[in-house]
C-alpha cells in the first residue's frame, strides 16, 4: 500500500539516518532509522540510500522531501552552507538547498556559523532542533544544551541565536577511554547508572576547577591503583570530569543563570539532566527527536505551504 504524506523528513548525521513520513495533520505515518549516515551514504550514493527508505514505506513518487544535517556538508550529497549568527531561525527554511537532477523535490537545510576569529564554530543539524525546540520552550533569553559526540550550547533570543559554543565531550570521551592510559581504568565497564555518586563528584570537581583538568582525568587511573576504584565508578568518573568541564565552559561563556533547556534523549541526555541539577541549574527538557522533527516541520511548511 502506498503511504501517502503531505512530506518526508530526514535527518542525516555522519554515522545515522532518521527518515519520518508525516502527514497533514502533522503525524507521524512512516519511520525508518539506520547507520548509513554521511559516512556510508558517500559511498553507496545518496540518493540510493534516501530511495531504499522511501521505497520501503512505499512513499508516493513525487513526495518532496526536505533534509538536515550532514548531507549538506561539503563532503555530502549537496554543500548547503551556512548561515551567519547571529541568525534568525526562521531563515533557515528560505536558505535551502534544492538538489539537482533528481525525480522529486529535495531540500537541504544549511547549517550556523559563528565567523570571529577568536571563537569560531559551526553546527549543522542542531539548528534544525533549535528551530523545533524554540517553538515549545517560548520566547526571551534562552540558554541551549544539546549533548552529542560534539555537544552544543546556544544562547537563544526568542528566534534569534546570537552565538554558541561546541565542546567535544563525546569524541574526547571515546578517544580516552579507548586511546589512553585512562583505558585501562575502565577496560570492563559498559556503562554506570546515572544517580551513580562517583559520577555527581566528579561533576563538582570538574566544574569548580577546570583549570585542573588533566590531573582531574589522571586521578581516574590513580584512584583505581590506590583505592582500587572500580571500572564502572571509574567510567563514571571519566564521563562526570569531562561532563563538569563542559558546563563550567558553557556557563563562563555565558551570562548567568540558573535554566538550562537540554535537547536530548536516551541515557545521554539522562547523564545531561543529572549533571546540570546536581550543579543547582533548572532544567527544561525538549525531547531531541521531537525537536528535529519539528524543526524539519516548521522548514518544510514555510517551503511547501497548504
Amino acid at each position: 500500500m502506498t503511504t501517502a504524506g503531505y512530506y518526508a523528513a530526514v535527518d542525516w548525521g555522519t554515522s545515522s539516518f532518521r527518515l519520518w513520513i508525516i502527514g497533514e495533520d502533522g503525524a507521524v505515518l512512516a519511520e525508518r532509522r539506520s547507520s548509513e549516515g554521511m559516512t556510508t551514504a558517500a559511498k553507496t550514493g545518496f540518493h540510493t540510500v534516501l530511495d531504499s527508505h522511501l521505497a520501503a514505506v512505499s512513499a508516493l513518487p513525487h513526495l518532496p522531501v526536505i533534509i538536515c544535517g550532514m548531507a549538506g556538508a561539503r563532503q555530502g550529497w549537496k554543500e548547503a552552507g551556512y548561515i551567519e549568527t547571529p541568525a534568525a531561525l526562521s531563515a533557515i527554511a528560505g536558505r535551502a538547498m534544492t538538489v539537482p537532477d533528481v525525480d522529486r523535490d529535495i531540500r537541504i537545510l544549511p547549517g550556523l556559523a559563528q565567523r570571529g576569529k577568536q571563537r569560531p564554530d559551526v553546527m549543522r543539524g542542531e539548528e534544525t532542533q533549535l528551530l523545533g525546540a524554540a517553538a515549545l520552550i517560548g520566547g526571551g533569553r534562552q540558554l541551549v544544551c544539546m549533548p552529542g559526540t560534539h555537544s552544543k550550547w546556544v544562547r537563544l533570543a526568542g528566534d534569534k541565536v546570537e552565538g554558541f559554543s561546541t565542546f567535544m565531550t563525546g569524541e574526547l570521551f571515546d578517544a580516552l577511554s579507548r586511546h589512553t592510559i585512562l583505558s585501562h581504568a575502565v577496560a570492563e565497564a559498559e556503562t554506570f547508572a546515572a544517580g551513580s555518586a562517583a559520577f555527581a563528584d566528579a561533576v563538582s570537581r570538574a566544574k569548580e576547577s577546570p583549570a585542573t583538568a588533566t590531573n582531574l582525568l589522571f586521578s581516574v587511573r590513580a584512584g583505581q591503583l590506590l583505592h582500587g576504584t572500580g571500572a564502572a565508578d571509574a567510567r563514571a568518573q571519566l564521563s562526570g570530569t569531562l561532563i563538569g568541564l563542559e558546563i563550567a565552559g558553557a556557563l563562563a561563556g555565558s551570562p548567568q543563570s540558573e535554566d538550562v533547556c537540554l535537547v536530548g534523549a536516551g541515557k545521554l541526555g539522562t547523564l545531561y539532566r543529572t549533571a546540570l541539577e546536581s550543579q543547582g541549574l533548572n532544567v527544561q527538557v525538549v525531547d531531541a527527536d521531537q525537536a528535529v522533527r519539528g524543526g524539519l516541520s516548521a522548514a518544510a511548511r514555510a517551503i511547501w505551504p497548504l
